[in-house]
């Protein structure tokens, strides 16, 4: 089979959390340029409003969905809206998450521990449950992919809220993996390393910008599209005996925190 083949995803439906913005609108791009359906989930209507007419105007199929992902009630309208625009949703990719303030770790505040993991963990361990169970329903096959963080592995100063957060994700994407491989969902993760966007890009900027950098062996943070591959092969057929896996891209950086 050729690869244009093996990556096609006409007629699939994705969901995207978190497409507003970074990782998630080129996420989005990547699913609609090779052929699915997209729903486009984020705070910021005006922001996916944007984006959907983009894509439309490349002759893209997507529709525009307000919803918080820390509001069950409102990612279950968010799917219903989707189905309901296009089938249901066999490609669910769970982007959205929060960074935390550079704070070491005996001065993060309760409040914001539990705001990183309500985001970070929770939602994307009951958004990945929404999905899978109208995926069983509806007898159709489908593909979770999760965005985990080279943080995951291995931590740095000032990060321990969203570090432990992405190590949690890449054990719900394990575990959810083991449990779904029978039904025909396939549930993997993505690990990037340093990307710049909005959630970072003043860090990124400065001086530590600069020593991160260093750490590196590619000697760049990631750009758009480096991680299209990646998503492509986890949601389409080219991945199609692959689950509970975790991709790392991220220019090497984890070898070194190794």
């Amino acid at each position: 089979m050729k690869a244009s083949q093996l990556f096609d995803l006409t007629g699939r439906v994705a969901l995207v959390t978190g497409a507003s913005s970074g990782l998630g609108k080129q996420f989005a791009r990547a699913l609609a340029d090779n052929g699915a359906a997209v729903a486009l989930v984020a705070r910021r209507a005006d922001r996916l409003k944007t984006l959907k007419d983009e894509i439309e105007g490349k002759g893209g199929t997507a529709v525009a969905i307000e919803a918080d992902v820390t509001d069950r009630a409102a990612m279950v309208a968010a799917f219903d809206a989707a189905e309901k625009a296009f089938g249901t949703v066999t490609i669910l990719v769970n982007n959205a998450g929060i960074a935390q303030s550079a704070t070491r770790a005996v001065e993060v505040k309760e409040d914001e521990w539990r705001k990183v993991l309500a985001v970070d963990v929770d939602a994307v361990f009951y958004n990945a449950q929404e999905a899978a169970r109208r995926m069983l329903a509806a007898g159709k096959k489908g593909a979770i992919v999760n965005i985990a963080s080279v943080l995951g592995f291995g931590v740095q100063k000032g990060t321990a809220a969203y570090a432990v957060a992405k190590a949690a994700v890449v054990q719900i994407t394990k575990a959810l993996g083991v449990e779904l491989a029978f039904k025909g969902v396939r549930v993997n993760a993505i690990a990037p390393g340093w990307f710049v966007t909005e959630i970072n890009e003043q860090y990124l900027a400065g001086e530590a910008g600069e020593k991160l950098k260093r750490q590196i062996p590619m000697g760049r943070f990631g750009q758009e599209g480096d991680l299209d591959g990646a998503l492509l092969l986890l949601a389409s057929e080219a991945g199609g005996y692959i689950t509970g896996a975790t991709i790392v891209a991220d220019g090497g950086q984890v070898v070194v925190i190794a």
